[in-house]
């Protein structure tokens, strides 16, 4: 499997350029390209992206509003640090959502997403094999997004996705400790059993068991004060 390019922003070519921009550092935020503290400075990010200052500021500001960024003391726009307090309140509200939609996607999953899904793992376990974590958190990101969507419920697929911008810029310390040593077999494993078994109480406890067991060593990297 080839190695995830960290090369995310490019070129914008067609319209709605702010709204592509907005979407791409959207993107690398979930997925952990983006870093705590990390300042996206206007200008020389609007030259990577290849369009003018205006749609580049109104996409910056719109991540502001959203939270999903801050502005530091000399107003560049810079990727927020979680507290404990509200890493914790993410992680208990991303047990509940994606819960709710693990339980659904027992009922609603296509065999074509299963297999997707199925594809996810298997390129984890992959990674995991050759210590290669910055794409197991890649492909991490991905099979928890997609097990929402196939849950067929589109708001709290909204709200799950506007958690993992949050938390997201933490998750290169996914990793931290290694691979936990009770991941055999991997939870995601057993969710993917479930949702072929259509067992919705089964598929709802894995996901639950996942997010409060595998981000052990964020919650450790936020209280020593990563």
């Amino acid at each position: 499997m080839s190695e995830i390019s960290n090369d995310w922003a490019k070129p914008i070519e067609r319209e709605n350029l702010s709204d592509r921009a907005y979407t791409t550092i959207r993107n690398a935020l979930m997925r952990g390209q983006l870093k705590p503290g990390e300042r996206l400075r206007l200008r020389p990010l609007s030259e990577r992206f290849g369009i003018s200052l205006t749609p580049m500021r109104e996409a910056l500001l719109r991540l502001v509003f959203e939270r999903a960024m801050t502005f530091d003391e000399r107003g560049t726009v810079v990727v927020p640090s979680l507290t404990l307090a509200q890493l914790q309140e993410i992680r208990s509200i991303r047990m509940d959502l994606e819960g709710k939609a693990a339980a659904s996607a027992a009922a609603h999953v296509t065999p074509e997403e299963l297999q997707t899904l199925r594809d996810i793992q298997a390129g984890i376990a992959d990674c995991h094999a050759r210590q290669s974590f910055a794409d197991a958190v890649h492909l991490n990101t991905e099979f928890h997004l997609g097990l929402c969507r196939a849950g067929r419920l589109p708001i709290t697929y909204d709200l799950v996705e506007n958690l993992w911008v949050r938390c997201g810029p933490i998750l290169s310390h996914l990793y931290d400790a290694g691979v936990p040593p009770n991941w055999v077999p991997h939870p995601h494993e057993r969710i993917l059993d479930a949702l072929e078994a259509g067992d919705a109480e089964a598929a709802e406890a894995g996901i639950r068991f996942d997010i409060e067991m595998g981000g052990q060593g964020l919650l450790k990297h936020v209280s020593a004060g990563g």
